[in-house]
């Protein structure tokens, strides 16, 4: 059971979440533009994240209180490490993957297969990146805004809502850095750290078709967010 909860915690931070008025610029909001590898590299805030999985952003609220990634390149072509971690109650979970970049698109193939390109912002240190996840032989889809900054300005998160409008997605949950993020060099004595990299390169792929059936439907995520409340609880007393 452990183990499916770190699946939910890392698919969290993989995927990576009112109504408002029509958007009618959609064209220039949802612009691809060409990924240039040295833009990616360095330390990013994870300032909001929207996908369209139900009840999404309800789950990102309630669980992560901060995220961020790093980017560095590979000594292999084309290869870029990527190193996430994210706080959630007060711990800190963290995950290493690598990204191939080819024909302007970024490719992963664990712990879930994906595809990113980026989408224009007027944002000057942001990215907007659109995913595509299969994850138990579903695909889903999601917007993530990254920042070098903690924080942005209310147009630059406005532009960003409008960005998931045009796509179709569920309103974004915004990430909050006040509450603190996880330290970069090494856990702090005040803060607890577990790394999920070898749990999830050795799962079953049953336990992702698992996942994808509890996350397709609002009720499945009702019953997956009691389940890691539950779970998180008792790391916390041990």
């Amino acid at each position: 059971m452990m183990r499916f909860v770190h699946v939910a915690v890392a698919v969290l931070g993989l995927l990576s979440i009112g109504q408002s008025a029509p958007v009618n610029n959609c064209e220039s909001l949802t612009k691809l533009i060409e990924i240039q590898r040295d833009q990616l590299l360095g330390k990013w805030m994870i300032v909001a994240e929207s996908t369209n999985i139900p009840a999404s952003n309800k789950l990102t609220k309630i669980f992560v209180e901060s995220s961020w990634v790093k980017i560095t390149a590979s000594n292999e072509s084309g290869i870029l490490d990527v190193f996430q971690s994210q706080k959630m109650f007060g711990t800190c979970f963290t995950i290493s993957t690598t990204l191939k970049l080819e024909n302007g698109t970024l490719f992963m193939e664990k712990p879930a297969k994906a595809s990113e390109v980026l989408l224009k912002t007027s944002c000057a240190d942001c990215l907007v990146i659109s995913s595509n996840y299969t994850i138990g032989g579903s695909t889903f889809g999601g917007l993530q805004l990254l920042s070098r900054r903690n924080q942005l300005t209310a147009a630059e998160m406005d532009e960003f809502n409008k960005q998931v409008e045009c796509e179709g997605l569920r309103p974004p949950a915004f990430l909050d850095p006040e509450k603190g993020i996880c330290p970069e060099d090494s856990p702090s004595q005040e803060t607890e750290s577990t790394d999920l990299s070898d749990a999830m390169l050795d799962l079953d792929p049953g336990v992702f078709d698992q996942f994808r059936q509890m996350i397709s439907t609002e009720g499945g995520m009702n019953e997956l967010i009691k389940l890691i409340s539950s779970s998180l609880g008792a790391i916390k007393e041990n």
